[in-house]
């Protein structure tokens, strides 16, 4: 089956860029200002697959000078438009030429790992290890495996029972609440255990994986967040 990236495409891409980090997305973000405190020396980021630059901004407010790449034409419009002080650039699959000879202190994966096919991630966590300064940080900020098969504030996968005999590779489907209407969303799905592998191939190794769960101060009304984690945040160093 062909993997469609449906945040690439017109309504939806327009709706998303105007999302904040609502709902269950709140729970990726709440504890990322403290988890970069504890591992990050240095405010050069790069904000990889920035889409329409929520992230980019994110980092920014964090007090880093950020770089937000994209291969998707429409998203780097987006970020342009929402944030013409910020520097987005479009690239090529696989490629970070755009950067010419730039290094970070920080490299943030936002969701992006969740659309690319497992071959890829291979060649793009090898290419991370090059693009750090000494002491550099990745963080892949991904869907658990767990966000496929419960119901949550932002999302439901009811209807996709199939979902539970999927395995790494495999395209796994999720409706959204939080842009204008319900939509199917496809993803890659990817375990835990097979981006350590992934890791390891790239000489990268795990100096901490979180699991953000919801808490009763959390302003939102929450659904399966208080006992299972949709979100995992790996971060990496050499």
């Amino acid at each position: 089956m062909e993997h469609v990236n449906i945040y690439e495409q017109g309504d939806y891409a327009d709706a998303y860029a105007r999302m904040a980090f609502p709902g269950t997305y709140h729970l990726a973000f709440r504890d990322l200002p403290e988890l970069i405190a504890r591992h990050v020396a240095g405010k050069a980021a790069l904000d990889f697959g920035c889409g329409a630059g929520r992230s980019s901004r994110f980092l920014r407010g964090l007090g880093f000078r950020v770089v937000g790449i994209d291969i998707s034409p429409v998203m780097i419009r987006n970020a342009v438009e929402l944030d013409p002080e910020g520097d987005y650039r479009l690239v090529r699959p696989g490629s970070f030429e755009a950067l010419g000879e730039a290094r970070f202190d920080l490299i943030l994966a936002a969701f992006p790992f969740d659309n690319i096919p497992m071959s890829m991630k291979d060649v793009l966590f090898a290419s991370f290890a090059s693009l750090l300064n000494p002491g550099g940080r990745v963080i892949n900020l991904v869907s658990t495996p767990e966000i496929y098969t419960h119901e949550w504030a932002s999302f439901s996968t009811k209807d996709f029972p199939e979902n539970r005999a999927k395995q790494s590779g495999d395209i796994v489907k999720v409706i959204t609440f939080t842009i204008d209407a319900q939509t199917v969303v496809e993803d890659i799905l990817c375990t835990g255990e097979s981006y350590r592998e992934i890791y390891g191939r790239a000489g990268l190794r795990v100096l901490e994986s979180h699991l953000p769960m919801g808490r009763e101060d959390d302003p939102y009304e929450w659904v399966s967040e208080t006992t299972v984690a949709p979100w995992r945040l790996d971060v990496l160093g050499q």
